[in-house]
């Protein structure tokens, strides 16, 4: 079996039997060694010897009174918050029990880079024994955000913070930096995905160094709908059946999910009937449709009818998938029995 995205840490969890990842020590460790939670230079030694004391025994009880000890008060906000988000790991039943809670009760002060790495993790586990690099690559918009741009007429997606180190280290270049990536003479690391170069993923899928070419490759658009039935299907327990589509033309549409705060925006104003702006409805990258296998799972407004999912790309041209959206957007019946 292939390996592939070593960099979520999946092997430092364990898989019970129900198929869901359960937190071990060694991904407290590694959570630890964040340099969020590393002490600093000036650190006091309080803080320094409760970091110690973890990195020993990451799952060891931390009291209210062993953080008042802190003297930085930053740090005591940190550390409140890690264990906190520790204690939540270690009891719950599976990692992803703990990302459904929070993508359908909110995930209030958790900073957006854990609740991205949860997503690597569950989605490594959700694409355990995948052999399609199209699939994989598309997977990446799920916990990396996508720079967007037009490369002869065609949209391609391309790993924004790649692109941005690219960007700082050429900074001298005139072009675009997205463009400045394609030229193979120059920065022949990033390639656009296709038939020839796609065996390539898997030596590579931690670089995130090869683009999507969303709009001229079938095969990217279709990965894209597969990533997104195998969340819902390792997520809910739902199977759903997902295919891109050029408009919507259904005059009768029940429901949507956003996939992205642009794209819900969009998707509320087209629900209200307003017009767009032609430079707005440039925004959106990929219309979706999504149809339920059993519609007795489904809420009784939307019933058998489809619901449409948009993705865009913001004003600055970055796409930021929101994988939660499909969690908790969807119009599940109140009486389905899902995990």
């Amino acid at each position: 079996m292939r390996e592939f995205w070593v960099a979520s840490g999946h092997h430092l969890t364990r898989r019970a039997d129900h198929g869901g990842l359960v937190a071990t020590p060694e991904l407290i460790m590694a959570y630890l060694a964040r340099p969020e939670l590393m002490p600093p230079a000036d650190a006091c030694e309080a803080e320094r010897h409760l970091h110690a004391s973890l990195m020993a025994d990451p799952l060891r009880p931390v009291s209210g009174a062993d953080i008042a000890r802190l003297a930085d008060a930053d740090a005591r906000e940190n550390w409140s918050f890690m264990m906190n988000f520790r204690d939540r790991l270690i009891a719950a039943p599976s990692l992803e029990a703990v990302y459904v809670a929070l993508a359908r009760k909110g995930p209030g002060d958790l900073p957006p880079i854990f609740l991205s790495q949860l997503c690597h993790l569950i989605l490594r586990n959700a694409l355990e024994g995948c052999d399609d690099p199209y699939v994989l690559r598309a997977a990446e918009l799920f916990y990396r955000s996508q720079l967007a741009a037009l490369h002869d007429g065609t949209l391609l997606l391309a790993d924004a913070e790649v692109i941005e180190a690219e960007q700082h280290a050429q900074h001298d270049l005139h072009s675009s930096p997205l463009t400045a990536m394609l030229q193979p003479k120059t920065f022949g690391e990033m390639d656009v995905m296709d038939d020839e170069n796609a065996w390539t993923y898997w030596s590579r899928s931690d670089a995130h160094a090869m683009v999507m070419n969303l709009g001229g490759n079938a095969k990217a658009r279709a990965g894209l709908c597969r990533v997104i039935e195998r969340w819902i299907s390792h997520l809910l327990g739902v199977t759903v059946s997902v295919e891109t589509i050029a408009s919507i033309e259904d005059r009768d549409w029940r429901w949507f999910v956003g996939l992205d705060s642009e794209a819900t925006r969009i998707g509320n104003a087209l629900w209200r009937g307003e017009r767009l702006e032609s430079n707005v409805a440039e925004r959106i990258v990929a219309l979706m449709r999504l149809s339920f296998e059993d519609a007795r799972l489904v809420d009784e407004r939307v019933g058998d009818r489809p619901v449409y999912l948009i993705l865009a790309m913001g004003a600055d041209k970055v796409v930021r998938l929101k994988p939660q959206n499909l969690v908790a957007g969807l119009p599940l019946a109140a009486t389905a029995n899902v995990t």
